[in-house]
C-alpha cells in the first residue's frame, strides 16, 4: 500500500481539521462519486457541516453512509526543482474516513448547528428554532484518520484510529 512508515498521532491532524475551514465531502451512491466542498467545524473528535434539508449530498448518505473527507493547505511557495529534483511545495493534508449520519432530532440539530455556529463566531447565541428546522446538520463520525505534512525535503505521515 505505502512505502513510508506512519507516525500513529492525532494532535498534529487535529490542529489542521480546527486551523481549516473548508474542506471536500467524497460519497457515493448508486456507484457514482461525488465530492463536494463543505464549510465545517472539527468538534469533540468529529465533523459538522450544515446544508439544505435536501439535495445531492443527503441523497447520498442516505444511500451510502460511507463517506471519506479531505482538508489541505499549502504553506509555501512551489519551489523550484533544479537538476531533475522533485518538485516540491510545503503543505499539509488530513484524510478522514467515516460514517456520515443526518441528525434528524431538532434538539439534537440545534446543539450541532449552535456548536458549529459558535466555532466561527464564539459570541453567539443560540439559534432560533425555526433555523434549526429549515436547516440540515451532518456529523461525521472518523474510523480513521491519515494525514501528511512536508517541509522542505521532509515528509511526515501520521495516522489515527478511534477505538480500532
Amino acid at each position: 500500500m505505502t512505502d513510508h512508515e506512519f507516525v500513529e498521532s492525532r494532535v498534529e491532524m487535529e490542529e489542521i481539521l480546527r486551523r481549516e475551514v473548508w474542506g471536500c465531502l467524497g460519497l457515493c451512491a448508486d456507484g457514482r462519486p461525488y465530492v463536494v466542498p463543505v464549510n465545517y467545524a472539527y468538534l469533540d473528535g468529529r465533523i459538522v457541516f450544515h446544508c439544505a434539508l435536501e439535495g445531492e449530498k443527503l441523497d447520498c448518505i442516505r444511500g451510502n453512509p460511507n463517506v471519506c473527507f479531505t482538508v489541505a493547505c499549502q504553506s509555501g511557495e512551489v519551489s523550484d526543482h533544479p537538476g531533475g529534483k522533485q518538485c516540491h511545495v510545503d503543505c499539509d493534508s488530513v484524510i478522514c474516513r467515516g460514517t456520515g449520519r443526518i441528525v434528524e432530532d431538532l434538539e439534537e440539530r440545534a446543539g450541532v448547528l449552535n456548536a458549529f455556529n459558535r466555532a466561527f463566531r464564539p459570541e453567539a447565541g443560540d439559534l432560533a428554532a425555526e433555523r434549526v428546522a429549515g436547516c440540515a446538520a451532518v456529523e461525521i463520525t472518523i474510523r480513521e484518520m491519515t494525514g501528511r505534512r512536508e517541509r522542505g525535503e521532509e515528509r511526515t505521515f501520521w495516522r489515527y484510529i478511534p477505538n480500532p
